[in-house]
């Protein structure tokens, strides 16, 4: 599936909830990894202001890509964020959403 580059050049960024390690399978442990770069993936609530709106996104990041002590509250900058539509089915149900990946967040200035 395509996915879309999101503008930030104009909003502001504050990481919402502390980065979590993503997980593919909860209970075994199995941690998710990137494809392509086989890097460890954690997950971080960021809340994104623009044009008099507030969005809060769940976005998966490289954990390469995230410092750490990256603490709630933080002014952020937000390196290559991408949306994906997605659609899976489970038990008989079908679900989909919008997930959200970008390649770093960097804490902004002092």
């Amino acid at each position: 599936m395509p996915s879309f580059k999101i503008d930030l050049s104009t909003a502001v960024v504050f990481v919402a909830t502390a980065p979590e390690p993503k997980m593919v399978n909860k209970k075994s442990g199995e941690r998710a990894v990137d494809r392509e770069s086989n890097a460890s993936l954690s997950t971080v609530g960021l809340l994104v202001s623009d044009d008099g709106e507030g969005n809060l996104y769940q976005v998966t990041v490289p954990e390469t890509g995230v410092p750490e002590k990256l603490a709630p509250g933080t002014p952020v900058a937000v390196t290559g964020l991408k949306a994906r539509d997605w659609e899976n089915e489970f038990n008989g149900q079908k679900r989909h959403g919008i997930s959200f990946r970008a390649v770093a967040i960097t804490p902004l200035g002092a």
